[in-house]
């Protein structure tokens, strides 16, 4: 048995594993260990699985994860969400749809102290839902312009997926945070504009908010002014230089304390909850990275990116082709796989064959992120539908996912647009 016939085999015990519910750390970790034990020796594969441990412990990107985790449970908890929903109402609720629009720029905004689209949704469908219903908007524009807004979190930094992929292709975090901060502003106005053309063909889609007068508007920016000072000063930070991502997360997670102490808002219940919610988070990914790794050795043992990489080279389609073709293949996985799972058992077969093409990492980067987000809003899997749905017990899935088909039409433009215009992702990093 050639080792490619290995490879493949492998790949397809391993989705079946997943098929029968097995968590995916373990069964990339498991097929990995034994594809590379069939492939080169038992021997081998013991001290794979040594070196990977130790590169994961020494690895000092892996603090990323646990710092940005507990600066956004710790700011949860200090009710910053609900601050920000109030300061975008208050500013953009008065016009049609301005709630709806106000939710999304909400979470644009919890989601540049948030490393999680899931935490995001719940918050909103929490704080925003409501008062959405409670004036009468439509529910399909609603739910789906707070599953659509969630998924922003996976553009503007600190994002997990970005910490996820930059640690599986040893590529720069602090740059592909930099690279989500333009394409993840221009998402939340595609969304925005999304709202504005559904109230415009619909008007009693979103009715007009209540008015406030100006100083009640600068009398909310002061309830999120810490907060966006800490962002600012830990992106601006990762940008010019001044502090590594992980300095940075250690930098968030002290000011999140420091906030929420100052507010009065951090109860030790909070503190534990936090902490908990943390390491849990933590272990879950930390997990997932590990048996990705285990995995990835398997693959490149079978040789399998190596052959992909020459059928496409030989086969005369063209770079852009192939780019095309590899995200559509995102976009159908996403229905059946979270974005987790999609990106750590695609990234060992796709990167090497997107590097060899020429594209650049970052950029490859912030597309996939992209469409594994976009399989947060679409069926059968859409984990922000299903966020939603457990917390708006009365509303039908069916009326969500309708929600967000606009906004998933609105992702497919946004990501042709970073196609045809890279230096909307690259110009930051490249500064």
């Amino acid at each position: 048995m050639t080792s490619v016939t290995v490879g493949f085999a492998g790949l397809a015990i391993l989705f079946t594993l997943i098929g029968f519910g097995m968590p995916i750390g373990f069964a990339m970790g498991l097929i990995g260990f034994a594809g590379f034990t069939v492939l080169v020796s038992f021997d081998a594969a013991i001290v794979r699985i040594g070196v990977t441990t130790f590169s994961m412990a020494t690895n000092h990107a892996m603090g990323t994860v646990p710092l940005f985790l507990f600066m956004a449970h710790i700011l949860f908890a200090a009710g910053i969400g609900k601050d920000l929903f109030d300061f975008a109402s208050k500013w953009l609720g008065r016009r049609r749809g301005g709630l709806a629009i106000a939710t999304i720029g909400a979470s644009a905004g919890f989601a540049s102290v948030n490393a999680s689209s899931l935490a995001t949704t719940a918050t909103m469908g929490l704080v925003a839902l409501p008062e959405m219903r409670k004036h009468n908007y439509n529910t399909a524009m609603a739910s789906g312009a707070v599953v659509a807004g969630g998924t922003i979190g996976s553009l503007i930094p600190p994002s997990g997926m970005f910490i996820i992929y930059g640690i599986l292709t040893e590529t720069s975090i602090g740059k592909l945070f930099a690279a989500g901060i333009i394409p993840g502003i221009l998402l939340a106005l595609f969304y925005m504009i999304v709202v504005s053309i559904w109230c415009r063909i619909d008007p009693t889609a979103g009715p007009r908010g209540p008015a406030y007068t100006f100083r009640e508007k600068l009398q909310s920016f002061s309830k999120i002014g810490e907060v966006v000072v800490l962002f600012a000063f830990i992106m601006g930070g990762i940008v010019v230089g001044w502090f590594t991502p992980t300095e940075a997360g250690a930098i968030g997670a002290a000011g999140a304390m420091a906030i929420a102490v100052l507010r009065g808002r951090l109860s030790w219940e909070a503190t534990k909850h936090a902490i908990y919610s943390t390491l849990k988070s933590t272990g879950m990914i930390f997990g997932i990275l590990f048996g990705a790794m285990v995995f990835n050795s398997f693959v490149t043992a079978s040789t399998i990116p190596l052959h992909i990489v020459n059928y496409v080279t030989e086969s005369g389609f063209s770079p852009m082709m192939v780019l095309l073709i590899i995200l559509v293949v995102y976009f159908f996985l996403g229905m059946v796989l979270d974005a987790s799972a999609m990106m750590t058992l695609t990234i060992p077969l796709f990167f090497p064959l997107v590097t060899g093409l020429g594209f650049d990492a970052i950029l490859f980067g912030v597309l996939v992120v992209r469409m594994t987000e976009i399989a947060l809003l679409s069926p059968p899997v859409g984990m922000n539908v299903y966020v939603l749905s457990g917390i708006a017990k009365d509303i039908p899935l069916t009326t969500i996912f309708k929600g967000a088909l606009p906004f998933v039409g609105a992702d497919i433009i946004h990501v042709a647009m970073l196609i045809a215009f890279p230096i909307l992702v690259l110009w930051l990093p490249n500064l």
